[in-house]
């Protein structure tokens, strides 16, 4: 509905109104003309209606504008306001700033101005226009928040300042954990709609008198004038409160938790290139890290950064030449009855081209992250089957546990692979168990379900792997069709002292038996946590260092098999 507060034209702006309503007609930006002398000002009705303004004719109309201006950016505006009335000559006003709009949401806009002067000289009038900067490429699309280039652009003036008065900040890079994940399972248009919301969520928690970012793909950043550790810790705990919960949209479920790479200037650089990269390789470390925290940056964390960098193209020369430098190491399962051998685990172990013997927890991720874990995850599942087949010698039930990633399930290929292999090397498929880590479970489970029953009526067992360590355990259990469940060692290791973990145990065991799910308990190491998981809990399974560490395959036959 169109507002008109009655307001009388001045003489001025009587002589323009027929021009400005028929430019209101023909441009979509707001458009202002204003009678200085008078103080009243003509906006078009768009202007009035999207910031909730009292008329389309105001008298004094920064009373009303002033109030919706930023608080961020009303000083520099008032001072750019004032700076152009006082001048003796035609100038210009040229800003961006954010403004509430009636929604009460705080959008970017570009305003342009020019104030013309009467014969005397004295400013006479102030005419221009407003646009959304979504309209300009100098905000996203998708989240409103002003771009990359915006980013560069105010820390490079967060390091004049810095070179002027002599004060630091802060700069933090956030990215989204797992959004890969929510665009594969749904659509884009959903993974946009997760990017708004997410651009929402951190910019209700954060400080009102700071600026959120949206970099490419699933970042954001903000840069923290005069910050300390503790600052940057108190907006990353309300960021990661925020987001600790599973959202939803349009009845899709998500859960996105965001990881950050904190950067002190001018520790840390007095170059905006230098900065931006060793934030977002600290926002790497967090991730690889196990995602959802904050690295602050360190020269000496940055060097490890750089050498998984380098590791990067040695595992790929790696798997060109078949997978030379990897191995398997077996870490044996026992019956939790009689400890009599029934199974093992297989583990990947990677020697890089100089023979040392590199951490799964530093080459694994990056054969995820690069989807090298496709072909090497074939390697392995012929390699276990070949070593099972070689295994039922010395115990003919034998069972070799073969780890899946998500993006192996998504490999539709691996299913047929894994049946060529058993019969190629004449092998039943109860020979194998499949195990998928919990904490890698997406919200898609009737696409998880789909893939496991495919391999469960071959007649390959699946497990659930770490069970307790994900974020959602009997969601999980819930929801996954699983022939195994096995207990992570952070269940087992107060067992003896907490009363609370010996129930815990003992009831997911209970409900995993009472459904027809067996129980395997991960990480016992001493002789009485096995008599407690046995006789009082009643696992079916047991795997630790109680019973054995993982060894090479000739290692694994010495000590549990020929003996």
């Amino acid at each position: 509905m169109r507002k008109n507060n009655r307001i009388p034209l001045s003489p001025c702006l009587r002589r323009f109104r027929f021009y400005f309503d028929l430019l209101g007609k023909t441009a979509k930006d707001y458009l202002f003309f204003t009678d200085l002398q008078e103080n009243l000002v003509m906006v078009s009705p768009n202007l009035v209606n999207d910031f909730d303004l009292p008329g389309e004719i105001m008298h004094d109309f920064d009373q009303y504008w002033v109030p919706l201006v930023h608080p961020e950016e009303r000083g520099t505006y008032q001072a750019s306001i004032s700076k152009i009335l006082a001048s003796q000559v035609s100038c210009e006003h040229n800003m961006e700033y954010r403004v509430k709009n009636r929604k009460g949401e705080y959008i970017w806009i570009c305003c342009r101005g020019r104030v013309g002067l009467d014969r005397e000289g004295r400013p006479y009038m102030f005419v221009g226009t407003m646009s959304r900067m979504a309209q300009r490429n100098q905000a996203d699309e998708v989240t409103g928040l002003l771009n990359k280039y915006q980013f560069e652009h105010a820390v490079k003036l967060a390091l004049a300042q810095y070179r002027a008065t002599g004060e630091g900040g802060a700069i933090m890079v956030l990215g989204l954990d797992n959004f890969k994940i929510v665009n594969e399972t749904y659509n884009r248009m959903t993974g946009d709609l997760v990017l708004k919301r997410v651009a929402d969520v951190i910019g209700n928690v954060i400080p009102s008198e700071l600026t959120l970012f949206k970099l490419d793909g699933d970042e954001y950043a903000l840069i923290y004038p005069n910050a300390k550790a503790e600052d940057v810790a108190d907006i990353f705990a309300s960021v990661q409160s925020a987001l600790s919960r599973p959202q939803d949209i349009d009845g899709h479920q998500y859960f996105c938790t965001a990881s950050c790479g904190t950067v002190f200037y001018p520790e840390a650089g007095k170059d905006y290139l230098v900065l931006h990269k060793h934030a977002e390789a600290a926002m790497d470390i967090a991730k690889r890290e196990g995602k959802n925290r904050n690295v602050l940056f360190s020269k000496e964390q940055y060097n490890r950064w750089v050498r998984s960098i380098s590791m990067r193209d040695s595992i790929w020369e790696s798997v060109e030449n078949g997978c030379v430098g990897f191995s398997l190491f077996f870490q044996p399962q026992v019956s939790a009855v009689d400890q009599q051998l029934i199974g093992a685990e297989a583990l990947l172990r990677w020697k890089n081209p100089k023979g040392r013997m590199v951490a799964p927890m530093e080459f694994i991720p990056i054969l995820e992250e690069t989807q090298l874990i496709i072909p090497v995850g074939k390697w392995i599942a012929e390699e276990a089957i070949k070593t099972c087949k070689r295994w039922r010698r010395f115990v003919p039930d034998f069972r070799v546990s073969i780890n899946m990633s998500y993006e192996q399930i998504k490999d539709l290929s691996f299913k047929n692979f894994v049946e060529d292999c058993l019969e190629r090397y004449d092998m039943p498929p109860d020979s194998i168990i499949l195990e998928l880590t919990e904490s890698k479970i997406v919200a898609d489970w009737s696409f998880i379900n789909k893939q496991f029953d495919s391999f469960r009526q071959m007649g390959i067992a699946v497990a659930m792997d770490d069970f307790g360590t994900g974020y959602s355990s009997l969601a999980s259990l819930k929801n996954l069709s699983c022939d195994i469940v096995k207990i992570d060692r952070e269940f087992v290791k107060k067992i003896l002292e907490n009363d609370f973990d010996r129930r815990l145990v003992q009831y997911v065991v209970d409900l995993c038996h009472s459904i027809g799910i067996s129980c395997c308990i991960e990480g016992v190491e001493e002789e009485a946590e096995y008599e407690l998981l046995t006789k009082e809990c009643k696992a079916d399974s047991i795997q630790g260092y109680l019973f054995g560490h993982p060894e090479s395959v000739p290692d694994f036959e010495e000590k549990f098999l020929q003996s």
